[in-house]
């Protein structure tokens, strides 16, 4: 980031030549690099509460995380017009800096991975991790668990599932602006609300679905089917969404579909992945999240093809992924419900 704020303050926009492309994608390649944090908050916040309060838990901290994606929207409009390009750069940058401070000075590991970190054995630590309160213990180094949880067929589903879903978010945080101020000629600022107003319901939903995932029985495969029929129903909607009064709506469908499934996924993973829920988290968490850089440029396809009817037609991807995590959703959950419980699963119960 701090290659990309010197580059603008210095180059941009007359001395800007094709030769500093290169650089500018590794920078932004190394910017994002950042989106790791969230599934490494995932497998923290796991280990950190009981497979019961799990799901709540988990919507918090990515609910209220995905609320940035919606404010930068709002805000950055505002921010353009008053710094300019080189000092909005800078004033994420700060921000940047100031949540690393934050994070070194109150992040914390789970019970057992500070005792371990004492110099405290394996099997000593298990034991008093557990006394604590805490219930998922890792099965190995993190390779180990990549590899464990890699093996799990249902991580692979749930990565298809996420990828929809939160992938799809990201997705369209990025593809709303365009799509509002060129298919119905919105300005900058509205459509900057616009996309705000998507992210942060979707970003609330993800709140919502992690309390119904604590909430119901088996919560997270029937909040996750319930709310990708939510999500096809929006992403239908969009396909034929001519107007900008029709358009609302089911952006505000895919919203709700979307938030509360990215909560119920990671209230899934535990329970089919119990024995590596840090490499499961991880596996989901980043080639999930890899759908917002693929979908958008499935979206333009069509814009390029069809021109401004385009922008709707462009919604059938989602249609598409919904029924696809649909399948996948239905798969685990009754997959699940047919096999024996495994050890792992029967010593996180006992414990």
């Amino acid at each position: 980031m701090a290659g990309v704020w010197f580059i603008v303050a210095t180059r941009y926009p007359d001395r800007l030549t094709p030769a500093l492309f290169p650089v500018l994608l590794f920078l932004g390649a190394l910017c994002g690099c950042g989106i790791a944090t969230f599934s490494v908050g995932i497998s923290q916040v796991s280990y950190w509460f009981p497979q019961v309060r799990q799901g709540r838990a988990l919507a918090i901290y990515a609910g209220v995380g995905n609320v940035a994606p919606g404010a930068f929207s709002l805000v950055l409009p505002f921010a353009l017009q008053r710094f300019g390009l080189a000092g909005s750069y800078l004033a994420w940058l700060a921000f940047l800096v100031a949540g690393t401070i934050g994070y070194w000075a109150f992040g914390r590991n789970a019970w057992y991975f500070q005792l371990r970190e004492r110099g405290m054995s394996q099997e000593d630590a298990t034991r008093a991790a557990r006394a604590a309160g805490q219930e998922l213990f890792p099965a190995g180094s993190t390779i180990e668990t990549l590899r464990i949880s890699a093996r799990v067929w249902q991580t692979w589903a749930l990565v298809g599932v996420y990828f929809t879903t939160f992938g799809g978010f990201v997705a369209l945080t990025s593809w709303l602006p365009t799509y509002w101020t060129s298919a119905f000629a919105v300005g900058v600022i509205g459509a900057g609300v616009l996309t705000a107003m998507y992210s942060l319901t979707a970003s609330g939903m993800r709140i919502v679905g992690g309390v119904l995932a604590d909430s119901l029985h088996e919560g997270g495969q029937n909040g996750s089917i319930l709310s990708l029929f939510v999500m096809l129903t929006g992403a239908l909607v969009m396909t034929t969404a001519l107007s900008f009064e029709l358009a609302i709506p089911g952006v505000l469908l895919l919203a709700i579909g979307m938030g509360i499934c990215n909560a119920a996924v990671f209230k899934i993973v535990p329970q089919v992945v119990p024995q590596a829920v840090g490499g499961a988290a991880g596996w989901v968490g980043g080639l999930g999240a890899f759908g917002g850089f693929a979908i958008p440029p499935m979206m333009a396809f069509a814009v390029r093809d069809l021109g401004r009817p385009g922008y709707a037609i462009g919604f059938i991807v989602f249609v598409f992924l919904a029924l696809l995590s649909l399948a996948l959703t239905w798969i685990v959950k009754y997959a699940r419900a047919s096999e024996p419980p495994t050890s792992a699963t029967q010593s996180v119960k006992a414990a």
